[in-house]
């Protein structure tokens, strides 16, 4: 019997030692009421993926009765995973704004910048609201991109400049409060509608808490670039303080 208890505690032990430390959770939002991304599964099997390697706990749902208060508690960041359309009522963008004011964080992946645009707090959230995208002669399109932000926490890993192929953003109603990451350089492709400030990514504090966007992500091949999981990675860490 004493042989047995000394194997199961020396068991627990290699197995509190090996395991991967849980660091935090987060939740994955991707409700849409507008178009819908068929890369939103995709995305989450990233996500799914990344919280294995990294350390963190991930709860997914479409649900829009989980932003309350008590709920919302569990978790240190929420992703806007291409979220459509108007996803909350007004009590769940009350509970969700104490949420950023007790200090967590926002992610917003793609078109988390086409969603609420009659609630106004979530317009400073995210940054900056899409307008359209080049749909010449496809909205996939290849283009060139530079770093703004070098030797930082969000380009970790990137070059100075870079091509990639996504759907790409104009955007309206530009906050002047966010820290660009990354532009897009609107010669190397056609239908930019930004071409003085067309930034791609960004992040900022904001009401207490964080934010980080990429208008990255819409295509499925997205999810498996390395260069874009990083950057993914980058904003999830920061927005959640993992």
């Amino acid at each position: 019997m004493r042989r047995y208890l000394i194997l199961v505690l020396m068991l627990a032990l290699f197995s509190e030692v090996f395991a991967v430390k849980k660091e935090g959770k987060i939740l994955v939002f991707s409700k849409t009421t507008g178009f819908r991304h068929k890369s939103i599964g995709a995305g989450i099997e990233a996500l799914k993926k990344m919280g294995k390697e990294k350390g963190f706990e991930v709860d997914f749902t479409e649900d829009s009765e989980k932003f309350t208060t008590d709920n919302l508690k569990k978790y240190k960041a929420v992703v806007f995973l291409n979220t459509t359309g108007d996803v909350l009522n007004n009590e769940q963008q009350k509970a969700f704004e104490g949420f950023i004011r007790s200090g967590n964080g926002y992610v917003g992946v793609h078109s988390a910048s086409d969603t609420e645009y009659d609630w106004p707090w979530y317009g400073d959230l995210v940054g900056a609201y899409f307008l359209d995208h080049p749909n010449h002669p496809s909205n996939v399109l290849k283009a060139k991109f530079m770093v703004l932000l070098k030797n930082h926490w969000a380009t970790k890993g990137m070059p100075d400049t870079f091509e990639h192929t996504d759907e790409f953003y104009n955007f309206k109603d530009i906050k002047k409060h966010i820290k660009p990451i990354i532009a897009i350089d609107e010669t190397t492709y056609p239908g930019g509608k930004n071409p003085d400030f067309h930034p791609m990514s960004w992040y900022h504090e904001y009401d207490g808490g964080r934010a980080f966007y990429t208008a990255l992500g819409h295509t499925d091949e997205s999810y498996s670039d390395t260069l874009f999981l990083n950057h993914l990675w980058a904003g999830v860490k920061y927005a959640a303080k993992l």
